[in-house]
Parts: C-alpha cells; structure tokens; sequence
C-alpha cells in the first residue's frame, strides 16, 4: 500500500547517486520505504556536477525507480550540496555607534545582511555560521541589550564555485524535479552522527569519501571550520591499480587486503596477496601504497584543521563515510595527529526503521543521505500510481509548481543554519525584497510631499500679504458684527 505521507533526499556523490525515501513517525523515528543508487562516476567528479544532461538523465531514473517502489508520485526532492569547491571563509562586519546605545536586535540583523551581501569573485555564498559579536573588548554570543559604542560581527562564510552552484540548479530544473529545500550536506550529516557533548566541547568530522575528504571543526555547539579535500578512498583504489590491474580488481583488493595501519614486525616478506588466479603481488608492496596514500589524506586532514583548535578537540576525532571502514584507520590516524580519542560513526543517531541491506551493513556510507532525510519536513507524496495502468500514458504526471511557494520569499537572515537557497528562492526573496522597497520609496515620497503641502500652507499663513488679507477680512467681518 503506497504511503500518503514520505520524505525524499538525493544525494549526489563522486561514484554513485543515492535516492531515499522515509516516513517520519510520532517518536522520531524514521520508516526506510524505498533506496535506490546508481553509478554518478561518469558526470560528477569530486562531488561536483560536470555534465548536466546526464546527471538530469540519473535524476529522472532515480525518481522513475523510487515511485515504481512507492507506487506514488513525488512531487518534491531534498537535495545535499557539497563536493570539492566548498569552503569557509572568516569575515568580520563592524558598526561604530553613538555614546550609550544599547544594542537592539535590528543593529544584529543589519550585521548579518551586510555579512551576507559581500561578494567574492566566482564565488557563491551559501550560509553563513555566526561564530560571536565583539561588543567593547568582551565576547559574546547574544549581545542584545548590552550598551556599547561598536559593534563587531564574526561570521564564517561557506561559500561555493557560482558556476557548480548553476550546474546543480540546472540539473533538477532539466530534469523536472521540484527542489523542497537545498541543505548543506557536512552539515545535514554533522547534525546525525556528532553528539551535543562533541560539538560543545570541541571535535572535527572526518568524512571519507570516494573522491573528496570533508573536514568539518566545531566548538562550543558552533561550526568553526569547513574543508573540502579532493582526495578519498577512491584515490588508494587508483594507486592501487598502478600495479597492472583494472580499478574493479584494484577497488576489490582494497576491500579484501586495505589496511590503514600495519606494525612493521607483523609484515610477511613472503606472503602475496592474489590480483586474480593467475597474478599476485607482494604484501609488503600493497601495504606500502595503502599507507603512503592514506597518509596523505590523513596529513591534509590535520593541516585543514586551524592551529587554534589543536588543543580544543576534546571530543576527538570523528571518522564516517564510506572510507573510514579501513581496517585499523584508527590506530592510524592517533598515529599521525597525536589525538588519542577517534571514534568512527558507523551510523546515524537517529533511530531508523528499515530492512534494506545498504542501511542495514551500518558502515557509515548512507549516514549523509540519511541526515538530509532527517532534515526533511514537507510531504514530498503525489497522488497514487497505478502499477495496471498505462507507464506512459495516465500515469504521466502533471508538472508540479514549484514547491518554494509553499513557503514566503525568505530573506538571508530568515533562513535556518544549513540551508542553501536555491536559485528560484532567491529570485523571489530579490522580488520581495524590490517590492518591499518600492514601497517603502513609495511611502517615503508621499510623506515628502506631504510635508512639503503642509510647509507651503505655513509658508503661505505667515506671509505678509496672506497676513494683511487676513487681517482685512477679520476687521470687516467685525464691523458687520458691530452693525
């Protein structure tokens, strides 16, 4: 029986292409229905979108698939944005006051438009993390009511290529596909597998990949860093095919043989290991090009990380995706950064119902599509499908409006942390916001004219001329008094 109610998300990674579908319950649990994947390797390199027909094509099966599961249309999608060109960049927004003005919520709100207005070239902001406001020489997180005669603003900007921004956008509009809402996939995952005990005191998540490493700081329950590596597990699988095999034998080894960490005194000269039934290599050779390249990963990992924070990550390390199921990555990466504590997120927090065998191997590859699944909370159903009646024909859906018109145009400072307006969002917060303007111009040159009728007509009262009329007139009409 199709669900009348169900949440989508698609996440759009380097080697494959993941549509969910849940059903959110009363306890906060939530009913896996549908999972499909499909291979995204050869149109979105590094978690970034190159050809935008194909990627439409994916979209389009991955939706076709979902309602065949569902027997239901979907009418709207949540979408992951992520991949290499994603970064964070401080800013600092400043504001000197009069003598003895006590900080209002307004004069916050005007150093968060101005944060969200700068412009970078080629680049697109798409949140923007409030870190604290400087009011005088003290730090604060709510400064409001404080008196003050300057106003410091710290911000950190995630920001992303204008140009993959577009793409992205232009996939879903190609394809058909109504975005509900856009989020920050680092973010979407961080919120599903860190604890509130590791964001207050201080940790960084790991997000192994096939083609990119995400590196996301937090302290003090407040996102300090975002880094975007393009390396990932799909890196080691491509050293490892330099041994004279395809990448599918290479990617088969790693998952077989692929150790992080291997004690130099536990290493067989003797044993090799088998490429196929005819060829072998030398363990000692496979273990070295293992190492070497997750060693890199792991040293652009801790150098991603800011100095300030070394000594801040008492909630350790957090290690997820795909990747970070090498044997021994642990031992690994207390070897390299010197923190003791590392803890690898198998799984989401969240409790999930579900009897598909993805999310059943708890490995850490579905944690991100799983968060942005929790992010959800519009219904994305349609109307039933019928599996008897014509795929082509009476099952054709009527194109859907799209579904930001569910929601008023949101300014910048309306919109909650993670999520990215998307292009048509922003079009309309634009309009309300030249509407809002216009009358405000509007209201302003009525007023203005006003006061200046208003100004002639006391001009005119204090004239001499209209004085000396009017005097003339109150000295006849007292005479006609008298008579």
């Amino acid at each position: 029986m199709a669900a009348k109610e169900f949440i989508v998300a698609i996440e759009l990674g380097s080697s494959k292409m993941t549509g969910i579908a849940g059903q959110k319950n009363l306890d906060g649990s939530i009913n896996v229905l549908a999972v499909v994947k499909e291979d995204s390797s050869s149109f979105i390199r590094k978690g970034v979108v190159y050809n935008i027909d194909k990627t439409a094509q994916c979209l389009t099966s991955i939706i076709k698939k979902l309602e065949n599961q569902l027997k239901t249309a979907i009418t709207q999608v949540y979408v992951g944005v992520g991949g290499q060109s994603i970064r964070s960049v401080r800013n600092v927004i400043a504001k000197d006051l009069p003598t003895e003005t006590i900080i209002t919520q307004d004069m916050v709100i005007e150093l968060m438009d101005a944060n969200r207005n700068m412009t970078y070239q080629d680049q697109e902001i798409l949140d923007a993390a409030v870190q604290e406001y400087k009011v005088g020489a003290q730090y604060q997180i709510d400064p409001v009511g404080i008196q003050a005669t300057r106003l410091e603003g710290h911000f950190l900007n995630i920001l992303e290529r204008k140009t993959f921004y577009k793409n992205l956008n232009k996939c879903f509009e190609t394809a058909g596909i109504n975005v509900a809402e856009m989020y920050l996939a680092p973010l979407a995952l961080a919120d599903s597998v860190l604890t509130e005990v590791e964001k207050r005191s201080g940790c960084a998540l790991v997000d192994i990949g096939a083609d990119t490493t995400t590196v996301s700081v937090y302290s003090k329950n407040i996102l300090r860093h975002l880094a975007v590596i393009p390396l990932g597990s799909g890196n080691i699988t491509k050293d490892i095919a330099t041994l004279q095999m395809e990448e599918s034998d290479a990617e088969n080894m790693k998952l077989k043989y692929g150790c992080a960490y291997t004690d130099n005194n536990d290493i067989d000269n003797e044993l090799k290991y088998s490429i196929d039934k005819d060829r072998q290599v030398e363990s000692r050779k496979f273990i070295e090009i293992v190492e070497g390249r997750l060693e890199e990963i792991i040293e652009n990992v801790w150098y991603q990380i800011p100095s300030e924070f070394y000594d801040k990550l008492l909630g350790g390390i957090i290690l997820t995706g795909g990747g970070s199921n090498m044997k021994n990555i642990e031992k690994a990466f207390v070897n390299h950064t010197h923190i003791e504590k590392i803890r690898v997120a198998k799984f989401v927090t969240q409790t999930i119902l579900s009897n598909n065998e993805w999310i059943k191997a708890r490995n850490g590859d579905m944690n991100t599509v799983l968060g942005l699944l929790a992010k959800g909370d519009i219904n994305c159903a349609g109307n039933a499908i019928d599996p008897n009646g014509d795929l082509f024909g009476s099952q054709k859906q009527t194109p859907v409006p799209p579904t930001n018109d569910q929601r008023p145009a949101r300014q910048a400072t309306d919109i909650p942390a993670g999520v990215v307006r998307t292009e048509l969002e922003k079009q309309k917060a634009e309009e309300e916001r030249r509407r809002q303007q216009e009358e405000e111009e509007r209201a302003r040159r009525e007023e203005e004219l006003r006061q200046q009728a208003e100004a002639e007509r006391i001009r005119k009262e204090n004239s001499l001329w209209h004085k000396a009329i009017k005097g003339i007139k109150q000295f006849g009409k007292s005479i006609v008094e008298e008579e």
